[in-house]
């Protein structure tokens, strides 16, 4: 993180500034997360869900592997 903290400012407290606003972003989304899969739990307990997110997951894996493999 040293290149996000201006020159001429105190590291340690530009630091551990950068360091709170990480975590209460981290935890932020994390609630979001949490609440989307409350309000979805009964959708996502489904087979059919499941086989739905299973394709997508390995649909989005696979083109990934073929866009690495066909890298320079």
């Amino acid at each position: 993180m040293p290149q996000f903290i201006p020159g001429g400012t105190g590291l340690f407290t530009t630091g551990l500034l950068l360091t709170a606003v990480h975590i209460l972003i981290g935890l932020l989304w994390s609630a979001v997360l949490i609440g989307f899969a409350r309000i979805l739990q009964g959708w996502l307990r489904k087979p059919h869900a499941r086989r739905l997110l299973d394709r997508i997951t390995g649909t989005v894996i696979g083109a990934f592997g073929i866009r690495l493999a066909l890298s320079n």
